[in-house]
């Protein structure tokens, strides 16, 4: 269902500490730390839940929610879903090579201001 979460932090250094701690009982681990992207991803086979600070906000929320997809069909269909329900564009659906080489996303702003996303991670075109 969910792909990945994330929200900002006061602090980055103190909750990525602070996270650190408190997941490791549970095999949770930080697997990336990033001081350009200002952001800390934990999780046991990838990152799945991340923190951040200094992310820019246009005016948003500051919960991002990622579901996710089965193929970038389903990205597709998820984003004109969306848009058709009220959303607001935030990154129409394609490729997020900066995220990794197979990563497929759409971004949307849902009635609330939350930035939620629908992504793959198939290599399929």
């Amino acid at each position: 269902m969910f792909d990945h979460i994330g929200f900002d932090v006061r602090d980055l250094h103190k909750s990525k500490s602070f996270y650190e701690a408190a997941l490791l009982p549970l095999g949770i681990k930080l697997m990336m730390f990033s001081e350009e992207w200002k952001v800390a991803g934990f999780g046991t086979d990838r990152p799945r839940f991340w923190v951040g600070s200094g992310q820019p906000k246009n005016g948003e929320g500051e919960v991002h929610l990622c579901f996710s997809a089965k193929n970038r069909a389903e990205v597709r269909a998820f984003y004109e879903a969306a848009i058709q329900a009220g959303a607001r564009d935030n990154g129409k659906p394609g490729p997020r090579p900066e995220y990794h080489a197979n990563y497929y996303g759409a971004f949307v702003i849902d009635p609330d201001g939350h930035n939620v996303e629908a992504c793959c991670h198939s290599p399929e075109a």
